[in-house]
C-alpha cells in the first residue's frame, strides 16, 4: 500500500534484523475470528506465499472449529494464553472485541511475538498507552493496528487537493457519519453496544478520528453531546450512545461539526465536507468519490481519482513485509493512542457537560 493514506505503510524502519533469521514461512496464530478476520484478513494472509496460519482460537470452540475447517487451519486452541506461549509461532493476529486487545497484545509481546491488532485499539486511553509502552520496550517486534477502509481509495488524492490549496484557507468542515445499524429497537444489544466488551468506543467515532487525524490533524478543543436512544435491549441496559454530536476546534482556526448516529433510518451517505476561502471539497465515504468546486463554479462536480493516487487494501501483505524486512507499518500504536485520546475526550466532554482541551494529560 502507498505511503500517504489509510492502510499499511512500510516506513523507513530502524531495522529489526528479522530478515536474517526469519523461518521459511512465518507461523501465525489467530485469536478471535470475527467478520473482518474472515472476510479480509484470513483470505489476505492465505494468499501470501510466506505465511502459514497454524492455529485458531475463538470465543466458542464450535465457531473456532468451523473457521478452521473453512480456511484449512490445522489446529484449534481453546485458551488464548496457551496459544501465545507456543514457541512455534511468530505472529499473534488479534480479532477479538476491544476488551481483550490489551491483555493479549501485552502478553504476546512479552512472549516475543509480533502483533497485529484489530481496531479499535483498546477499551480506553489508559490501556492504549500500556500497549504502546509494551511495544516501545520491544522495538525488535513489529506491531500494527488494522486501518479503517474509510477513505482508503481516494485518500491520497484528497490530501493532495488540500495540500495544493484547492479549497484555499480552510474555514470549517462537517462530518456526517449516520446509519441505521442499531435502528431496530427490538434487536438485542450488539457487542459494540456493550461497555464490558467495547469500553469507551462509540459507533465509528474512533474510525473517523483516525481518518481526520491523517487528513487535517488532531483537534485542540472539543465539546460533545451523546444520547442513548434505546436504553434497554432484551433486558440489557445500554450505556454506549447511539447518537454523538461534536463541535471541535482544529489548528489554524479550523472549526468542525461532527455527527454520528447508529439509529438514523434512510440515512444519507457518510461524507466529509470541507469549506475554505476558495472552494469546497467533499469526500463521500459511502461511494468512495470526491467532489469539489472553486469560487466561480456553479456547482460541485466529481473529481476523478488519478490511478497513480488510488489505493487498495493490502494490509496483510504490508504487515508481513514489515516483519520480514524490519519495517514499521502504519497505523502503529502511536496512531491508536491518538484516536483513543479523541474518543476519551468525547466521552469526558459529553458526560461532564463541558469542553475538553487536547492533548489529554
Amino acid at each position: 500500500m502507498d505511503t500517504g493514506t489509510n492502510g499499511g505503510r512500510i516506513g523507513p524502519g530502524k531495522g529489526t534484523g528479522m530478515n536474517r533469521n526469519v523461518p521459511k514461512k512465518l507461523r501465525i496464530g489467530i485469536i478471535g475470528a470475527g467478520s473482518i478476520v474472515r472476510q479480509r484478513h484470513l483470505p489476505g494472509l492465505l494468499a501470501l506465499p510466506n505465511v502459514q496460519v497454524v492455529a485458531a482460537c475463538n470465543s466458542r470452540v464450535e465457531s473456532a472449529e468451523r473457521i478452521a475447517k473453512e480456511f484449512h487451519i490445522p489446529e484449534v486452541v481453546h485458551d488464548w494464553a496457551a496459544l501465545i506461549e507456543r514457541r512455534d509461532l511468530d505472529i499473534i493476529w488479534i480479532g477479538t472485541p476491544p476488551v481483550l486487545h490489551a491483555p493479549i497484545t501485552i502478553s504476546a509481546l512479552e512472549a516475543g511475538k509480533h502483533v497485529f491488532c484489530q481496531a479499535r485499539m483498546a477499551m480506553n486511553l489508559k490501556e492504549g498507552r500500556e500497549m504502546l509502552a509494551a511495544a516501545q520496550a520491544r522495538p525488535q517486534l513489529v506491531t500494527m493496528l488494522c486501518p479503517p477502509p474509510h477513505g482508503l481509495k481516494g485518500g491520497r488524492f484528497f490530501q493532495k487537493l488540500l495540500r495544493d490549496g484547492y479549497a484555499g484557507e480552510l474555514w470549517h468542515f462537517r462530518l456526517t457519519a449516520v446509519n441505521s445499524q442499531f435502528a431496530d429497537s427490538l434487536a438485542p444489544a450488539h457487542w459494540r453496544q456493550r461497555t464490558e466488551l467495547s469500553g469507551l468506543n462509540v459507533l465509528t467515532v474512533g474510525i473517523y478520528a483516525e481518518v481526520l487525524q491523517r487528513w487535517i490533524g488532531s483537534p485542540r478543543r472539543l465539546h460533545a453531546q451523546m444520547k442513548v436512544s434505546v436504553p434497554k435491549r432484551d433486558g440489557y441496559v445500554v450505556h454506549i450512545p447511539d447518537v454523538v454530536h461534536v463541535f471541535g476546534q482544529w489548528p489554524n482556526g479550523l472549526a468542525g461539526i461532527l455527527e454520528w448516529s447508529g439509529v438514523a433510518q434512510f440515512a444519507p451517505d457518510e461524507t466529509l465536507a470541507i469549506y475554505g476561502r476558495e472552494g469546497t471539497l467533499v469526500y463521500n465515504f459511502t461511494r468512495d468519490q470526491i467532489f469539489g468546486a472553486r469560487r466561480g463554479d456553479k456547482e460541485l462536480s466529481r473529481l476523478d481519482i488519478p490511478p497513480e493516487l488510488e489505493s487498495a487494501w493490502t494490509v496483510e501483505k504490508d504487515f508481513i513485509d514489515a516483519v520480514l524486512a524490519g519495517g514499521h507499518p502504519e497505523p502503529g500504536f502511536e496512531t491508536g493512542v491518538q484516536y483513543l485520546e479523541f474518543t476519551e475526550a468525547v466521552n469526558l466532554s459529553a458526560r461532564g457537560g463541558h469542553a475538553v482541551e487536547l492533548p489529554l494529560p
